[in-house]
């Protein structure tokens, strides 16, 4: 397997300056332009008296400039969830200005990142990243308050490591595209520090569009870092990119999607399990519909009553972390996600978890997708649902359906616990991370009858 490259040595390992870091349609950055750009900015920011600094960047060639430059320059990179005003505004206690790509109304301190094109023709010796670094990235549960996470550098070297040795031999003579933001963990880990890791190309632009994806030059191969969101839109009608690899992560991908993928694209998905606060937790390459899930090296489980602490080197708590998911272990140590614990209201004075209502739903005739979510009108609150039906389903949906479906959970639910109201929709609304948006999904049922 290749060495790993870790943060510290990315400017300053024995490589070419024409090594390629980045490219964006006619524009390729070279180890030479990074090395430049990073020190340009290590030298502004060594000016600032602020510590804290919080990254926001569409280029990501020039988010690796600012994360280097933040990080050598003895400062604390923070990376917002997104970079939109209203979440800077309502933040801007946690940060002493923000480096950019963009013009931003921002009031405080904002650094608009750029490059030069220079290469830089000496070797610059660059201040070293302290002991202890880290960054810290804001993930938002079902609540939707953002929570902090603290990532020490370490960890994400160790990450990068670790996935290394799963996917290294594949990812040889790739460049990297992706659908995923560097603003979650996800993207950090697998769009930043990986391909730095492994010295390959990544490609600085999103993919928002299946048309953009199809669009990318055959004179190479490349690995594809997805949300489930995004593949679920893929355009067979297109023709297909030579894409290598392809990683998915953020939600579970429902068969059909990953059938469809490997059939466009003429390669498998690796899927990979984790959160924000554990990291990667397993990956599993699916053929067919039933496959296990395979923790990664070092990662191990301790069942408490009905749920799961996961213990793993990514993970700086000697206590672990007690999972949201519902495990269920094979004899091999392979295992099988068959739920979430937690969402629970209590409607009419009874607990009902909205995830065992989604469990429940999903096994009915016709239903694809579900969200389930307490909907309150007047003084009274009962249980909502947002359905995705299959075309044979939609096509003789009716008020009578519903009285179908709610017959058949009868025996199954809480009679408070059974959807009072149902809305049928195209597609359950998510983030670019594949995450469900409650606030907004409770949105749809302000005009529900």
């Amino acid at each position: 397997m290749k060495q790993t490259l870790t943060l510290a040595e990315w400017l300053s390992a024995p490589r070419a300056a024409e090594m390629p870091i980045a490219w964006q349609e006619e524009h390729t950055w070279t180890l030479g332009h990074l090395r430049h750009d990073v020190a340009c900015l290590i030298a502004h920011l060594q000016q600032q008296e602020g510590d804290r600094w919080a990254l926001c960047f569409e280029n990501s060639y020039l988010f690796i400039v600012a994360l280097l430059a933040t990080l050598h320059a003895g400062k604390t990179p923070v990376i917002p969830g997104h970079c939109r005003m209203s979440l800077l505004n309502e933040q801007s206690a946690l940060f002493d200005g923000v480096l950019s790509d963009n013009t931003l109304s921002w009031q405080g301190p904002l650094r608009v990142v750029s490059s030069t094109m220079t290469i830089a023709t000496h070797d610059i010796p660059f201040p070293p990243i302290r002991d202890g670094a880290f960054v810290e990235l804001f993930t938002s549960g079902s609540t939707g308050q953002p929570k902090r996470v603290i990532k020490p550098i370490n960890r994400l070297d160790s990450e990068a490591a670790l996935l290394a040795t799963r996917f290294a031999d594949r990812l040889a003579g790739c460049r990297i595209v992706a659908s995923v933001v560097p603003q979650h963990l996800y993207g950090l880990t697998f769009r930043i520090f990986l391909p730095m890791a492994l010295g390959l190309p990544l490609h600085a632009a999103m993919l928002w569009y299946a048309e953009q994806l199809a669009a990318l030059s055959h004179e190479h191969r490349y690995a594809f870092i997805s949300s489930p969101a995004f593949l679920k839109r893929l355009d067979h009608q297109l023709t297909p990119p030579p894409v290598r690899m392809i990683l998915s992560a953020g939600g579970v991908l429902p068969w059909q999607v990953v059938a469809h993928a490997a059939d466009w694209l003429n390669i498998w998905p690796d899927e990979i399990y984790g959160s924000t606060e554990t990291g990667v937790i397993a990956w599993r390459y699916r053929q067919q519909e039933e496959t296990t899930w395979q923790p990664f090296p070092g990662v191990s489980f301790r069942q408490e009553e009905h749920t799961f602490r996961v213990f793993s080197p990514l993970i700086a708590d000697v206590d672990g972390l007690l999972l949201d998911d519902i495990l269920q272990f094979a004899e091999n140590g392979r295992f099988r996600l068959t739920g979430r614990r937690g969402r629970v209201v209590k409607i009419e004075e009874k607990r009902i978890s909205l995830g065992e209502v989604e469990q429940r739903l999903l096994e009915l005739d016709g239903i694809l997708d579900a969200a389930v979510l307490p909907v309150t009108r007047g003084n009274r609150q009962s249980v909502g649902v947002l359905l995705v039906l299959d075309d044979e389903m939609r096509k003789r949906w009716s008020k009578n359906q519903e009285l179908t479906w709610r017959k058949a959970l009868r025996p199954l639910l809480e009679p408070v616990a059974i959807p009072r109201h149902w809305r049928v929709i195209d597609e359950i609304p998510v983030n670019s991370m594949n995450k469900r948006v409650y606030a907004q999904l409770q949105e749809l049922f302000h005009e529900a009858p």
